[in-house]
């Protein structure tokens, strides 16, 4: 039989939230302030771009609004963009993905420069910078560039341009270099034309990412000047030419446009994009007014009103730059795919229209899907909506839903089916109201299917053997594979996370009234336990034939991505009791726990922990029997011990994690992937959870605050607002003694988010020493399939 979870007291059953949900859409506009907050503090001084620049964080400091689809920053060489420790810049340019492992984007990177122009390649005309002359905060970055005599750059955005200020030293040969040859991406072509005195057109075809050979897709740019430029010419490769178009089938192409400045020092510059023409780029320009300062302050208001759906207090400043950063980093993406005019690029390359919502792109799943995806939901379920829409669209317009989709095209990059959880966690939270059908139908689609030869898409390309067998083997890539990564290579993750979304597949059949896919997908999502060595105690893949292979010591097995058995072994989030169970128990389960966050050593010294014993280093995946907060399968797991009856563990082994976000350039661990580890942090310091991706079931903890003020979107949340009481958390009251929610007692370790849309506040009473609060077996999150 399939077990049911219970829920906590609410005034309003989910069928009704839903139903309140749909009949919301569409209405009314993020929750007023009231006028006392006009004068808190501006929360936008509180964010610093430039965290996570160092040490493979890969975020970029540059200029952008939440989720735009232009995000202007500078490129220092490094593969993703831009490098703390890197002098030198080679150009401005407009498409960033923040976080990410792998080259893309840096589309048109351009470059303000003086006297002569004699190379073609950004690397050899790079400017020199300092830190001391660098200025970076949301929506806005300034940079004076020590090459050329000196030029500042200034750089702000709306959400499909990119603007530029540039202020020359007084000279007849002040230039602006635009390379369209030269993107982070591998390049297929471009081609630039100088289309008049004031305006240049760019088109830059790549593809690839992480080394996959993908579909191609195509970025269109239209660049306006503020004022005539006297002189003009272009390249291609090496060559330099006084002609109007230069363009490369797979080198350089470029040109430089030359204004006096020996009167008016300062030249503003209009880039727009468009993924769908060049018709689309001019409709993104002309759709993007008003001067360089108002949109500098347009930009600051929109991120102010952003961060400020979270207000804390108490904590120190440090945390709260972290914090805000965090919270402003998880903001960036997915990001605007379709033009002012609603066009945009379908996944078979031909031209739609989005109607009555945005569309967006750019799905880096296999991370948002742990921790992002929820916190989009909850502080910003307007674009949730909209971006789960989106995904819809893919299937719609693709055949198949995304896995790792960049621009217009699948990658295929990293493994599993992401998207389930993903899009189920959306119709938990409310976010599908008139959709649920539609998304069910793709979900089941591909959860029982494998895409044809003729799709681009890889789905469960392992589908065909964990649907026999109940796993998926670990074998080589198989021969004629499409580009991107297959399942079978990392058999024993693609089954956990198969099973995982099994189990959120299953609670939404339940919930639409699909009975029998109901009991399917519940029966799936136990497949895990295919894969329990009881010989070893741990997961390890298995082969053609059935039989367990590779390396017996669970921190050398193969088969799991990124990771290894120790830290996937927790990803049976759908099933916590029957994982405790095969572990032995409670108590069993605990020691593997204390084992793997070393929490003796941890209790002695968290921060030290955190940088020495656990996982340390942004690639270090493999050979470790620790704990990784630098990359995503474990980022769960310091909550599991809310599932073992200790849940002031997970406080400890929490705090601790937090000690490893600071504000200095490298003070997030790992690649940010699209904010996923910046959610974790903004999440984990709420004291709110997402511990059962694809459902709406929120783990609770000690917050890392004294109280949180969560001013949330009236169209999902009535109430208007949440807030998390702590007092004492930020300094000694690590632990709960108790809790109330709005008054009552409360003793679960969890909140559903119709708990949280009907509730107004949850408060803890904490202390420095663990209390009985939430050990009882009830109090823990139930299995879900």
């Amino acid at each position: 039989m399939r077990r049911r979870r219970t829920r906590p007291p609410a005034r309003r059953t989910r069928t009704a939230v839903l139903a309140l949900a749909a009949v919301l859409v569409g209405a009314g506009t993020l929750t007023p302030q009231p006028a006392a907050a006009r004068a808190e503090e501006d929360l936008t001084s509180l964010v610093n771009p430039l965290i996570g620049t160092a040490q493979e964080g890969n975020t970029f400091p540059g200029a952008a609004v939440p989720f735009g689809m232009v995000q202007l920053s500078p490129d220092t060489g490094h593969a993703t963009g831009y490098d703390y420790q890197d002098t030198h810049i080679r150009g401005f340019s407009t498409v960033h993905l923040s976080g990410v492992g792998c080259a893309l984007g840096g589309d048109l990177p351009v470059l303000p420069t003086t006297g002569e122009v004699t190379e073609t390649d950004n690397a050899r005309y790079a400017a020199a910078f300092s830190h001391r002359d660098e200025t970076a905060r949301p929506g806005y970055y300034r940079v004076r560039l020590a090459s050329y005599g000196g030029i500042t750059a200034e750089l702000t955005a709306t959400a499909r341009t990119g603007r530029q200020r540039y202020t020359f030293p007084a000279t007849d040969k002040a230039n602006v270099l635009l390379n369209s040859g030269q993107p982070l991406h591998r390049t297929v072509a471009s081609s630039i034309e100088v289309v008049d005195d004031h305006t240049v057109r760019a088109t830059v075809t790549g593809r690839g990412f992480c080394g996959q050979d993908t579909r191609p897709y195509t970025v269109y740019t239209v660049t306006r000047f503020s004022r005539p430029f006297t002189a003009h010419g272009t390249w291609e490769g090496e060559r330099l030419s006084p002609a109007r178009r230069a363009s490369a089938t797979t080198g350089r192409s470029g040109a430089w446009v030359r204004f006096d400045t020996t009167r008016d020092r300062q030249v503003e510059a209009t880039t727009a994009i468009s993924y769908v023409d060049a018709a689309g780029a001019d409709t993104n320009l002309r759709a993007a007014q008003g001067s360089f300062d108002r949109v500098v302050r347009a930009a600051g208001e929109e991120w102010a009103e952003r961060l400020g759906v979270a207000r804390v207090q108490g904590g120190g400043r440090t945390l709260r730059r972290a914090f805000y950063t965090a919270l402003y980093h998880a903001l960036l993406s997915p990001n605007i795919g379709s033009d002012a005019d609603g066009r945009y690029t379908g996944w078979d390359q031909r031209i739609h229209r989005a109607g009555g919502f945005t569309y967006y792109q750019n799905w880096s799943l296999w991370d948002t899907y742990r921790s992002q995806a929820q916190l989009l939901s909850l502080l910003a379920p307007r674009e949730a909506r909209d971006m789960a829409r989106s995904v819809l669209r893919v299937e719609q317009d693709g055949g198949w839903l995304p896995k790792w989709g960049y621009a217009t095209v699948e990658t295929n990059v990293m493994t599993g089916d992401p998207v389930t959880p993903y899009l189920t966690n959306a119709y938990q939270q409310g976010l599908l109201a008139g959709y649920e059908e539609e998304a069910y139908r793709a979900l089941r689609h591909d959860a029982d299917g494998v895409p044809p030869a003729g799709s681009p898409a890889v789905g469960r390309d392992g589908n065909t053997r964990y649907l026999r067998d109940g796993y998926v083997p670990l074998m080589p890539r198989p021969k004629g594979h499409k580009p991107g990564e297959s399942d079978l290579e990392q058999g024993a993750s693609a089954t956990l996370e198969y099973a995982l979304a099994d189990g959120a597949l299953a609670e939404m059949a339940h919930d639409l009234g699909h009975r029998a896919d109901a009991e399917r997908f519940a029966d799936r999502s136990r497949n895990y336990r295919h894969l329990f060595d009881a010989g070893t105690g741990f997961f390890r893949p298995r082969d053609a034939r059935g039989s367990f292979t590779g390396s017996a010591d669970p921190a050398r097995s193969p088969g799991f991505h990124e990771g290894t058995t120790w830290q996937y072994q927790w990803l049976v989030q759908q099933d916590l009791p029957g994982l405790i169970e095969l572990l032995g128990g409670r108590e069993a389960a605990n020691r593997r726990l204390d084992t793997f966050f070393a929490y003796d050593k941890l209790r002695a010294d968290p921060a030290r922990t955190a940088r020495e014993v656990w996982v340390h280093g942004p690639y270090d995946y493999y050979n470790a029997d620790k704990y990784n907060p630098e990359n995503e399968p474990d980022i769960n797991a310091p909550y599991t011990y809310l599932s073992t009856g200790q849940p002031w563990k997970t406080a400890d082994v929490v705090r601790a994690a937090l000690t490893r976000y600071t504000d200095a350039p490298a003070g997030i661990p790992g690649n940010d992937d699209l904010g996923t580890m910046s959610a974790w942090l903004v999440l984990s310091a709420i004291g709110l959870y997402p511990v059962q991706p694809g459902t709406d079931v929120w783990g609770l903890t000690t917050p890392a605050f004294d109280r949180i003020e969560l001013r949330l979107d009236r169209r999902w949340f009535p109430e208007g607002h949440f807030t998390v009481s702590a007092p004492g958390a930020a300094g000694d009251g690590r632990y709960v003694r108790s809790a109330r929610l709005d008054g009552a007692g409360f003793d679960r370790t969890y909140l559903t988010t119709a708990a949280i849309r009907d509730a107004e506040e949850l408060e803890f009473t904490t202390g420095r020493t663990p209390s009985r609060w939430g050990t009882a077996r009830s109090a823990a999150p139930p299995a879900i399939g």
